[in-house]
């Protein structure tokens, strides 16, 4: 099912991406803050800029909701 739809004026904006990293790729004075982290995840604007770094996908999400964006997960 092909629908054109319209994303709303502004709604881009409000969209961050989830995705995983690897604690190797990293700068290396992150890598020594996050030694203890299980399960980096990194937030992204649409602009591919990175807004955080969490441990854990369930945070992201929260994380995004919480400041009125809509999380979305890649892989």
């Amino acid at each position: 099912m092909e629908n054109e739809f319209e994303i709303p004026s502004g709604a881009k904006d409000r969209i961050v991406y989830i995705r995983p990293i690897e604690l190797n790729d990293l700068p290396e004075e992150v890598q020594e803050q996050a030694m203890d982290a299980k399960d980096l995840v990194a937030v992204h604007n649409s602009d591919g800029e990175q807004l955080a770094l969490v441990d854990g996908r369930r945070l992201a999400f929260i994380l995004a909701r919480e400041h009125d964006f809509e999380p979305v997960s890649i892989h």
